[in-house]
């Protein structure tokens, strides 16, 4: 919650899980094999179990995901692990309470560790996802990875972006992919670098003693050419990219009765014809500043990660 004043969605926008279905439907039959629950925290969301037992029996579907705080996480957990959920990412910037009510506006660390633990042995292996931060939690790299290790976690470090609600964001505080890793390799050794043919945003490396993490280098590195994603919004708009300032609308279609057919002709029109590089576009200004100001931002919940799914 990097902000304290919101401008929440209106509850009748929300997608219902059959017309979440619906249009999951129509973008697997696109090609699309995987289908991962965010925020904003899904956890908040009534019967959540339900929509991942629906989403589970979809054989198109390769890989199930979800990301959580974790505040929620602990007494759903084996609900999400019998629903068919394959795989769990839990957002985690800091071991230390004081700051971690600072970073999130609310008092929740010790439910969030509970919710780790609760998940190391329904979903083994689950990664764990840390934006660090330049002079607020860059000293916590080495207590992260050591955490993330001791649960069996995979541990994904995450350059601080300037989108939504990162409105005090600025370049100096950003922790560069090649800082992060003089800061591991001085602490453990040689850090091996593992070469994978994926779409995957993160590079991952390999310690001395097997300990796989990885790090995602969107501000100082951008992917955009490689990025094979797009978001969903809990209200029906569709954002090909976490940048954009605007998306495309597909509750109102969905709502007005169009045809499976239409859906997925208005779907593959915008997607032929994206132009979006947001992360390389920001990298060429030379006075960079954050993206959206906070008056802005609480004019429109849609420019909100918690809303677009960062």
């Amino acid at each position: 919650m990097p902000e304290e004043e919101y401008l929440w969605l209106p509850r009748e926008d929300i997608l219902q899980f059959e017309e979440i279905e619906r249009l999951v439907d129509q973008f697997l039959s696109l090609g699309v094999n995987k289908v991962r629950l965010t925020g904003g925290e899904p956890l908040l969301r009534r019967d959540l179990p339900t929509l991942v037992e629906q989403l589970s029996r979809k054989t198109a579907i390769r890989d199930l995901a979800m990301t959580t705080n974790a505040v929620l996480l602990a007494p759903n957990v084996h609900h999400l692990k019998r629903a068919g959920l394959h795989r769990l990412t839990i957002s985690l910037d800091t071991l230390q309470r004081d700051r971690f009510i600072k970073l999130a506006r609310y008092d929740e660390l010790p439910r969030v560790l509970a919710g780790i633990d609760a998940a190391v042995d329904p979903f083994p292996g689950f990664k764990i996802d840390s934006v660090i931060i330049r002079g607020v939690n860059d000293d916590e790299i080495i207590p992260l990875i050591e955490f993330a290790k001791a649960r069996g976690a995979e541990l994904r470090f995450i350059e601080y972006m300037d989108v939504g609600g990162a409105t005090n964001w600025s370049m100096s505080q950003v922790m560069s992919r090649d800082d992060m890793l003089k800061t591991v390799a001085a602490h453990y050794g040689p850090v091996e670098p593992l070469r994978e043919n994926s779409s995957a945003p993160a590079d991952r490396y390999r310690l001395p003693d097997g300990t796989i993490f990885g790090i995602i280098a969107s501000t100082t590195e951008p992917f955009c050419r490689s990025c094979d994603r797009s978001r969903l919004t809990a209200d029906g708009v569709w954002y090909l990219c976490l940048y954009a300032a605007r998306g495309v609308d597909l509750r109102g279609p969905l709502r007005g009765g169009v045809s499976d057919e239409a859906l997925r002709d208005l779907i593959t029109s915008v997607w032929h014809a994206r132009t979006e590089r947001g992360a390389e576009n920001r990298l060429d200004i030379r006075e960079r500043s954050p993206l959206i100001p906070l008056k802005a931002l609480k004019k429109d919940p849609h420019l909100e990660m918690h809303t677009r799914g960062g």
